[in-house]
């Protein structure tokens, strides 16, 4: 991949400073931004008006949901666009939930961000259902024994995030998802950090539900989820009666599944995911190498069982001061206490930095980036 080829196409990257806060939400290249406004311009109407807005509107939207359905291995009618993940999460599960009764269980796991889990906690509050959480490991990845051991005949669905957006540690989704099936239980699937590293097939896989996000891998700010086609025709969803669009409540925002399909193309044309994931690798092995020694990671130590997000504190030196002073010269990571992370949060330090490689990111920023750390 010619990552200075890549880097022409984002005017946000001109200006020398390296961001390394993909996981917090990626820059986005120009031409999605062009595809975004000239849907304003051109393409400012709603389904079903028999001119050319209207027409500009559908098309767009057919677009939208093929592209979304060949980047996760799906079929169009089995993909859905909301506001975010959260709030998608929030809405299917509302649907799901009309099927459970008390006393059934939902199983989610310590690594998982709250957008995934919290849809679950509130319909548990409104139903008398029963959240349970499964362990991590050491290293902060998935404990399977205590997956296994907490799955019941009363078990409806299993949860979990492909990849923790605080740690970057993976999970095994092919295996949780089979011991869901074999269960009785739906798999649930949060890959909004994973869909910016790696590439997704559904069927592979044998996930009900995957939610992700374009504005992590240089797209606009939505949501979107793909809903197994047998359970989605099985479901009730909530929605306004005379609506088309099964899952979808309201007006779309056509102007961002425009950028999202300019998104996808953008991907497309720079060798798509696999491409990505091996230079990404790269970029992550270089990190790894290079931290000095009074740097604690949270994590695996190596590229295996990740994606390029790290976890760490420097001995000595406050997460938030770190921060500022690697902005300062020129460096954009983040801290925060939970990364959204809740029931990971009491095994996590009361602060701690995280910096996430994209794409863009070049092998001296990453240089320059441990250089910074190490003067800290």
């Amino acid at each position: 991949m010619n990552v200075e080829a890549v880097r022409s196409r984002f005017s946000a990257l001109q200006n020398g400073f390296a961001f390394f806060d993909a996981p917090g939400g990626t820059q986005v290249p120009d031409e999605v931004g062009h595809a975004i406004a000239n849907a304003l311009r051109e393409a400012s109407g709603n389904l079903g008006a028999p001119y050319a807005t209207g027409h500009a509107v559908e098309a767009i939207l057919v677009r939208a949901k093929d592209d979304a359905a060949r980047f996760l291995g799906a079929t169009p009618e089995e993909i859905s666009f909301g506001m975010n993940m959260t709030t998608l999460n929030f809405a299917l599960t509302r649907t799901a939930g009309r099927e459970l009764q008390a006393g059934d269980e939902i199983l989610t796991t310590m690594l998982d961000h709250d957008g995934g889990v919290a849809p679950w906690v509130e319909l548990a509050e409104d139903k008398g259902l029963v959240v349970k959480i499964v362990e991590a490991t050491d290293q902060f990845t998935v404990d399977y024994d205590s997956l296994e051991s907490q799955l019941s005949d009363r078990t409806r669905v299993v949860a979990f995030a492909i990849a923790s957006n605080a740690t970057g540690s993976l999970a095994d989704a092919v295996r949780i998802c089979a011991l869901a099936r074999d269960a009785g239980a739906l798999s649930w699937i949060d890959a909004v950090h994973y869909a910016a590293h790696e590439p997704i097939d559904v069927t592979a896989i044998g996930c009900d539900v995957l939610l992700c996000s374009p504005y992590k891998f240089c797209g606009p700010h939505l949501g979107i989820a793909y809903t197994r086609r047998e359970l989605a025709e099985a479901w009730r969803p909530y929605k306004a009666r005379p609506s088309k669009l099964r899952f979808e409540t309201g007006t779309l925002p056509y102007e961002l599944l425009a950028g999202f399909s300019a998104t996808i193309a953008y991907l497309e044309t720079i060798g798509g995911m696999e491409q990505i994931r091996t230079y990404e690798r790269e970029l992550g092995e270089r990190f790894l190498a290079g931290l000095p020694d009074n740097v604690t990671l949270y994590g695996p130590p190596t590229m295996d069982g990740r994606v390029p997000t790290f976890l760490f504190n420097v001995d000595g030196v406050p997460a938030d001061v770190a921060a500022h002073r690697l902005a300062d010269e020129g460096f954009g990571v983040w801290y925060a206490d939970n990364w959204y992370c809740v029931a990971l949060g009491p095994r996590l330090p009361e602060q701690s930095l995280r910096a996430g490689i994209a794409h863009y990111n070049t092998a001296e920023e990453v240089t320059g980036l441990i250089a910074a750390i190490a003067s800290l």
